[in-house]
């Protein structure tokens, strides 16, 4: 499992993340410009002592991710989406990308994505959004479920590497 943070905005949402996803096995991917130091205090409070255990890569663009993955397998959240996060068949190696806390993923970013997989989360018509961390897990954790929670093709607390280790 991969998840990509387009240009995060609160640190101690991505600790957040960073604890999560070491305890799920997945990856972290971070896309420039992110609104805080990577060694941000609150960052490193929310982490909690995960990020020695997990994967965090840091990539200059959304264009220099997805030329890392194939397309097929990549999932956007956002509001706008018609199709429910736990519609989607997932697989091993698939990826859920979300947008800045602020304003979610621009439009351009959306349209990178084939529209079958643009993703939503559930909720009440007139609130905005979900907590970038929450909504981040609510997927993750739907797509494990979906792979039965099966540690294969997961990272292990010793194979975690990337920008903290």
């Amino acid at each position: 499992m991969n998840v990509v943070l387009v240009t995060p905005e609160i640190p101690h949402n991505t600790g957040n993340l960073i604890r999560l996803c070491a305890n799920a096995g997945a990856r972290l991917h971070l896309v420039e410009p992110l609104g805080f130091q990577l060694d941000n205090p609150r960052l490193s409070r929310a982490a909690l002592d995960y990020s020695d255990i997990s994967d965090v890569t840091v990539h200059q663009s959304v264009e220099a991710y997805l030329a890392t993955v194939s397309i097929d397998t990549v999932y956007a959240a956002t509001t706008g989406a018609t199709t429910l996060y736990t519609a989607p068949k997932y697989r091993t190696g698939d990826t859920i990308m979300l947008g800045p806390e602020s304003v979610g993923l621009s439009q351009d970013v959306i349209d990178k994505v084939t529209p079958e997989n643009r993703i939503r989360i559930p909720m009440m018509p007139a609130n905005r959004s979900i907590n970038l961390s929450n909504a981040a897990a609510i997927i993750m954790y739907e797509m494990w479920r979906q792979l039965g929670f099966s540690l294969e093709g997961l990272l292990s607390q010793e194979t975690g590497k990337g920008y903290f280790s």
